[in-house]
């Protein structure tokens, strides 16, 4: 799966992403709040609904309707916008896991939901257990997908400040987790790149920038040099 961020593109931007790499797309992010303030919003999600990819509001959005007690509010302007997927994360605010484990339950009853698990702060430090912890926690209470945060720039959650991998915390996600149901943000190449080397070449990577979309697909058919004949084609166990 490709996961791609939409920063704020125009209806040609769209029509230019899905005309040249629709066939890479597998849902689209419109990043943080800009589906608040995007001008462009309803006819953009016309094009996407077109070509039949899936979109998804940021997750900060979710943390402010939580934060603010508007939940329901969000909900019904999903419904309105027809929006069938939803993104709830804690990257921002602080959530308690069972009321964020909660929170995911009762949308899986209308939406299916992607979580998101680490924080947007570089230097906040999660121990691998508790990464563990809350991934399970909130696949069992009915996420369909955990993405495992790294922020726009990739440098945080799994990546130190500087972009490197914690590879000791992918390690352990791998150990204990099924990976088919984990999305790994990496929007830098050498981080798409160390995923696909570990995963192989169908791990599920996100925050992909639209122009980097058929950049990650030549990574992951062994057509650009720095995978050649280095991937695996199934995932790593």
């Amino acid at each position: 799966m490709t996961h791609v961020i939409d920063r704020g593109l125009s209806i040609a931007g769209v029509e230019g992403l899905m005309e040249s790499a629709g066939q890479s797309v597998d849902i689209v992010k419109l990043g943080w709040g800009t589906a608040v303030v995007a001008e462009n919003l309803k006819p953009k999600l016309e094009r996407y609904a077109a070509y039949g990819v899936p979109v998804v509001l940021g997750g900060t959005l979710t943390e402010i309707a939580v934060s603010q007690g508007r939940v329901d509010g969000l909900m019904s302007w999903l419904h309105e916008l027809g929006l069938t997927h939803i993104e709830v994360s804690d990257g921002t605010i602080e959530m308690d896991p069972t009321v964020k484990q909660e929170l995911i339950a009762r949308l899986a009853r209308e939406f299916t939901v992607l979580s998101e698990v680490g924080s947007k702060d570089a230097h906040a430090i999660m121990a691998p257990y508790v990464w563990i912890e809350r991934i399970q926690g909130e696949l069992q209470a009915g996420a369909w997908k955990v993405i495992a945060e790294a922020r726009e720039s990739g440098t945080a959650g799994i990546f130190r400040a500087d972009g490197e991998v914690r590879s000791g915390l992918i390690d352990e996600i791998a150990h204990m987790v099924d990976c088919d149901r984990m999305i790994f943000e990496a929007p830098q190449k050498e981080q798409q790149v160390w995923l696909l080397e570990y995963f192989g070449r169908e791990c599920n990577l996100g925050n992909v920038a639209p122009d980097d979309v058929l950049s990650l697909e030549t990574l992951r058919l062994g057509l650009r040099a720095d995978t050649v004949g280095r991937l695996e084609d199934d995932r790593r166990p």
